[in-house]
């Protein structure tokens, strides 16, 4: 830059802002990098100033190569300094008025005007890079502030380039103004309190801690909360009491406390909210500790919680820990909750305790009333299984006698377990209450519905027969023991046609018709997720290697990819034209690939969502993708009679294997990573060198379409199934037949090797997989630990066999429709299934939705949905109800007719004492 162009922008400014950014910072206490939240407006001393350096600092970062930052604290001539000296060649506009002018152009009566001339010709410069143009305390322009307000508005909307964000307090003139701007975002200092707060405490810790708490950040916290109620005066006198370290700030809080004379009633309180698994109110904490309970007045009971000092914080009746106590004698306050817990509810809880009157009333439009009479069992109702769990009775031998029969927890499960259930249901709590209940390995049941659906020979109906229906005359018949069945998952509204468990083992995802896609908790069978967004049917879930993510295929044309921990939608896939058939994730969890009816194959990021290629060959539908086990392959099979072997990372089409004369149905990797094997249409399944794409072997012998091919784990065999309704074995090396299993009347579409290689299974639409099905099977899969095999048929049942024998070992009734998918959990202690029963529960009278009996339009009795059928028959005052389940132990019948009656003197919703079953 020529000497006098510098001396030009020597010129322009009156200060640098970059050292008044520096000066200002250093004035307020030092700027907080990790700042990311932006203020508009806001009152004075709310740190807009601060936040404005952190959004320069950040901009500064993000666009250092290609945009440009301007910014001043109070004038425009700041921004236009900065401009210049970030794109010099701009200084041509300056140099123009100022050639002539000199530098008196910016001091005198026409600065005004020559500024933002000289604005607008830089603002309207083709070659500027993207700007911001950050003004901060527009508030304190103290001339020209209503020209300054018109200039950026106009500006503002005039170039997509560029950019404004302006600070200032909540004055009137100045909103009057800026509402003129098109473009705008606002946000309100007032209306972000929250995130001030957080700015303001992390600005506080950050001075304090750093030479007070040794980086300790709840020294500063505990030593502000002892401040507060003490007079200016005597702060700093006070301040310096504390002792510097946590540990020993913490022994002089329990010193003083010591000194009470409530001292031991303050110690029992600690120990109990320092125990507790959720913040508890006043109530509960007067259920728990039973000295508390000659408190009667809440005012003391506050009195109480202010002697604990800084260990504790009430706000709004409940109780939060405010700091960590160091407890010892851990087990025998668990026991005291315990026995609180079982005493508080054994007096508290009973039928109907809300007063509902009604027996089908809907939870959500259940209201807690001002006088709830769960106020002081609430917390135990929930959380004393998981005390009694944590306390160990060999610690405490006094008080074993609390777990045999008889004891505490005995008789409250024998009096109280229906109305414990109960009230569990009420505070929607359910789902914690299934953990719970596992813990203890009682399986949960509850009045009316549970009763009559329980087993004949089950404990919880031999102790609560006289909460049975007596207006149930002829009772369905119902097996002696519990099924296997541990969890019916509740809540899609269309058939379910994909189910996976996560390789975790913790959770469950289902993709359905209804669109949608649920996350559930694989031990609880809670609901942690609807993920919304897909706009037609989803096919498929798959979850990521790792656990993290799970991505679905839609009839919408889209894959989505979602974090399985919130239910969060990362990514949407857009670009395939037609139906998503298949979605695989690499087996390094990076990456994910799809097949459409598009013809095409799509890789994307699993992080980020973005395509990564856009792999075009096929020239009809691709009907299965799969990834190689190392992840540096992918291959496809289309209807277009050809395999493509793809590189993963480039998208180079490294082989197209030709030789199928009809639709390739499956594509399969060897694990050894050495072959392909391919399955189609043309009645032959073909084995390819997995690098050269040479085809090794065509294995004939199949005498229709070849629907699947699956390696064996250790890749020596090769299975086919085909709808000629035989399985062959074939040697993978040699293209061998080593075996056709005949025995099946119908077409093959499911064989699975068991993961040790030694067994095979195949399920088919001829109803005879090992035996049992009355329906065809459309679901097969072994245990990862190869002893056992499931099955799923439109029988709508799922049958465990006993992988080595074959012998029939479960069935698993619950489904009212077809079952097509089964899968075990990594660990192999669970099962889930998948069924067109939408197992949505449907149900004198029958609910629109088959899920209830209906009297008077009001339900009175909820249906399992085994026991769900629009199949029903009304007759005065009896109703009828067919189900397609043979449920009576060794009964072949296909249908069970079961009947209701309610005499025209009572109702149903009277709570019967008594029922006949048959």
């Amino acid at each position: 830059m020529a000497k006098v162009q510098r001396e030009c922008v020597q010129d322009i400014h009156s200060t640098d802002p970059r050292d008044d950014k520096k000066r200002i910072e250093y004035a307020k206490g030092g700027l907080l990098k990790a700042s990311r939240l932006l203020w508009i407006k806001g009152d004075p001393g709310k740190g807009k100033t601060m936040l404005i350096c952190g959004i320069i600092d950040e901009l500064q970062q993000l666009i250092a190569k290609t945009g440009l930052v301007s910014y001043f604290f109070s004038v425009l001539r700041g921004l236009l300094f900065l401009l210049v000296s970030q794109q010099p060649l701009l200084i041509a506009y300056v140099w123009k008025k100022y050639d002539h002018a000199g530098k008196t152009m910016f001091e005198d009566a026409n600065a005004w005007v020559a500024l933002t001339e000289i604005f607008t010709d830089v603002l309207r410069d083709p070659s500027l890079n993207a700007t911001y143009l950050i003004i901060d305390a527009l508030d304190e322009c103290v001339t020209d502030l209503l020209k300054l307000l018109a200039f950026v508005v106009k500006h503002s909307s005039e170039s997509s380039r560029v950019k404004w964000i302006i600070s200032s307090r909540n004055w009137l003139d100045i909103e009057e103004q800026l509402e003129r701007a098109g473009h705008k975002v606002r946000l309100s200092l007032e209306l972000n309190a929250e995130s001030v707060s957080t700015a303001v405490r992390t600005f506080i810790e950050q001075k304090h801690l750093a030479s007070n708490a040794n980086d300790t950040f709840l020294w500063v916290a505990l030593v502000c909360q002892s401040l507060e109620m003490t007079a200016k005066r005597n702060v700093l006198k006070k301040l310096n009491l504390f002792p510097p370290r946590l540990d020993s700030l913490y022994k002089r809080m329990m010193q003083q406390i010591s000194k009470l004379d409530d001292a031991e009633l303050c110690k029992q309180v600690l120990a109990s909210i320092a125990l507790v698994y959720r913040p508890i109110t006043l109530k509960e904490l007067v259920a728990l500790v039973e000295q508390l309970g000659e408190i009667v007045d809440d005012k003391e009971l506050r009195e109480i919680i202010g002697l604990c000092g800084s260990f504790l914080i009430l706000r709004e009746n409940t109780i939060y820990f405010g700091s960590e106590v160091f407890l010892s004698g851990r087990q025998d306050v668990h026991h005291t909750i315990v026995a609180r817990s079982l005493e508080i509810m054994s007096r508290t809880l009973q039928r109907d305790m809300y007063g509902l009157k009604a027996l089908g009333y809907p939870i959500d439009d259940i209201k807690q009333p001002d006088s709830d009479p769960l106020a002081t069992s609430r917390y135990s109702c929930v959380y004393w299984i998981d005390h009694l769990c944590d306390w160990n009775p060999s610690s405490s031998a006094k008080y074993e006698i609390d777990l045999q029969d008889g004891g505490a927890v005995d008789s409250f499960l024998r009096q109280q377990y229906l109305y414990w259930l109960e009230a569990l249901s009420v505070c929607k709590s359910m789902s914690q209450g299934v953990v719970s209940i596992a813990k203890l390995e009682v399986f949960m049941q509850w009045y009316a519905s549970a009763l009559l659906f329980s087993p004949t020979r089950s404990l919880i109906r031999s102790l609560f027969k006289r909460e049975e229906l007596n207006w149930i005359t002829i009772a369905p018949a119902m097996e002696e023991k519990w099924s296997a069945c541990l969890q019916t998952l509740e809540g899609h509204s269309g058939s379910v046609n994909s189910v996976v468990f996560s390789p975790d083992s913790t959770r469950l995802a289902s993709g359905s018709s209804d669109k949608t896609v649920k996350i559930w908790d694989a031990s609880s069978g809670a609901c942690l997720s609807t993920l919304k967004g897909h706009s037609s049917i989803v096919y498929l879930v798959v979850f990521s290697p790792d656990s993290t993510r799970l991505a679905s295929g839609s009839s919408d044309k889209t894959v989505k990819i979602w974090d399985a921990s919130s239910g969060a939608c990362l990514s949407t896939l857009k670009g395939h034209s037609s139906i998503v058939y298949s979605v695989v994730f690499s087996p390094d969890s990076t990456r994910l690939a799809s097949g459409s009816w598009d013809n095409m194959v799509k890789t994307w990021d699993a992080s980020s969502g973005a395509c990564l290629l856009t792999l075009k060959g096929h020239s009809d539908c691709v009907c299965s993708v799969v990834f190689s086990p190392d992840s540096t392959r992918l291959a496809s099979g289309s209807s277009d009679k050809t395999v493509k072997i793809w590189d993963a990372s480039s998208g180079a089409c490294l082989s197209t294997l030709k030789g199928h004369s009809s639709i390739v149905y499956s594509v399969v990797f060897s694990p050894d990573l050495t072959r392909l094997a391919s399955g189609s249409s043309d009645k032959t399944v073909k084995i390819w060198d997995a690098s050269s794409g040479a085809c090794l072997s065509t294995l004939k012998g199949d005498s229709s379409i070849v629907y699947l091919v699956v390696f064996s784990p250790d890749s020596s065999r090769l299975a086919s199934g085909s709808y000629d309704a035989t399985v062959k074995i074939w040697d993978a090396s040699s293209g061998a037949c080593l075996s056709t299993l005949k025995g099946h009347s119908d077409c093959v579409y499911l064989v699975v090797f068991s993961p040790d290689s030694t067994r095979l299974a195949s399920g088919s639409s001829d109803k005879t997989t090992l035996e049992g099905h009355s329906g065809s099977v459309n679901s097969v899969v072994f245990s990862p630990d190869s002893t056992r095999l499931a099955s799923g048929s439109s029988d709508n049942t799922v049958k465990i066999w006993d992988a080595s024998s074959g012998a029939y070992l479960l069935t698993l009734m619950g489904h009212s429709d077809s079952v097509y998918s089964v899968v075990f959990s990594p660990d192999s202690t669970r099962l889930a299934s998948g069924s067109y029963d939408r197992t949505d529960y449907q149900g004198l009278g029958i609910s629109s939705d088959c899920m209830w009996i209906t009297y008077d339009s009001e339900n009175v009795l909820w249906l399992p949905s085994e026991y769900q059928s629009s199949r029903f028959i009304v007759s005065k005052n009896r109703i009828g109800i067919g189900t397609s389940h043979g449920r009576r132990p060794g009964d072949q019948h296909k249908y069970t007719v079961w009947i209701c009656h309610s005499e025209a003197s009572s109702t149903p919703c009277g709570f019967a004492t008594s029922a006949s079953s048959n």
